[in-house]
């Protein structure tokens, strides 16, 4: 019976297994090999040894976009938790129609990241735009945002924290999650709300922040798909290989790599690029573990904030 069971799990599995294999660990493997060659596509792969690794810390365009992503996150990452922390606080209150009140909030998350871009695009225009002429009402000659290196990036974070409902969602559960009777017993000893959330809400969600904080760094460093349907257009001349935006101030890590690999089809340098970004990744995640241990709280262990 047992042995049955097993082998129906894995039948049942079995065309999950395959895409990962397929789709994911070979590509995975494949990319790693290929990070150590020179090929681009029209002829076999050529092994080169550590040459792409070497060109890679001596790749100026790189270190420009590195910084450029590593930027955008210290900006984008903050604000994000922040503003969805804010917002799920707002919507964990028990008043009537607060469901409609979630779901507007969330459905900016789902949309298509392309969609997005483009209707940001409209509005940014410096021309033509909404938030523009918005400014004007009031006096103010808004900037060229993504047509000026200076204005690009904030325009960017701008854009990103219109869809902080999926963090919103994720705060809100965690909210929901704190036993009442924390907050009951505080008020018995006469805390405030102030108390009430420095020393029950903050320390009970930290599992909850923490993951958001990882998931957001990490989403951050390979943000891609927004800023390539924006700088791709043909507001700087269309193409791969002059996307970036005005002076590259939008040539992010993932972008620097999509050029690379399908603006000049070298796959092999791509690929030591994207192993470059995962090891930085790797990195930033273990260091944040390690601090977690700080600061983050888990009911029922004997670790918390020191």
């Amino acid at each position: 019976m047992q042995v049955r069971e097993a082998v129906e799990g894995y039948l049942f599995i079995a065309p999950w297994l395959i895409g990962l294999v397929a789709f994911t660990l070979g590509p995975i493997i494949v990319s790693f090999f290929l990070s150590f060659t020179a090929w681009q596509i029209s002829a076999p792969p050529l092994w080169i040894g550590l040459d792409n690794y070497t060109e890679l810390f001596q790749d100026s365009t790189m270190y420009k976009s590195l910084y450029n992503t590593l930027f955008l996150a210290v900006l984008s990452v903050p604000l994000s938790m922040v503003l969805s922390l804010s917002i799920a606080l707002l919507m964990n209150q028990a008043v009537r129609g607060i469901s409609i009140f979630r779901t507007v909030w969330f459905l900016p998350s789902v949309l298509s990241s392309v969609a997005v871009a483009v209707l940001w695009s409209w509005v940014l225009n410096p021309r033509y735009g909404l938030l523009n002429r918005a400014l004007a009402v009031v006096g103010i000659d808004g900037p060229g945002w993504l047509t000026d290196s200076e204005w690009a990036k904030p325009a960017v974070v701008l854009m990103g924290l219109w869809s902080v409902g999926g963090g919103m969602v994720i705060y809100l559960a965690g909210l929901q999650g704190i036993p009442q009777h924390l907050y009951e017993a505080a008020e018995l000893d006469g805390a405030g709300q102030w108390a009430q959330f420095r020393n029950i809400t903050l320390p009970m969600l930290s599992p909850t922040i923490f993951f958001s904080l990882i998931t957001s760094v990490i989403g951050a460093l390979q943000v891609f798909v927004s800023i390539a349907a924006i700088t791709m257009g043909a507001s700087w001349g269309g193409g791969v290989a002059r996307a970036g935006g005005p002076d590259d101030a939008l040539l992010v890590f993932m972008l620097y790599l999509y050029r690379q690999a399908f603006g000049f089809f070298r796959m092999g340098y791509a690929s030591a690029l994207a192993w470059f970004l995962a090891a930085i990744i790797m990195v930033l995640t273990v260091v944040n573990f390690r601090l977690a241990q700080r600061w983050v709280y888990y009911e029922g262990q004997l670790r918390g904030r020191q």
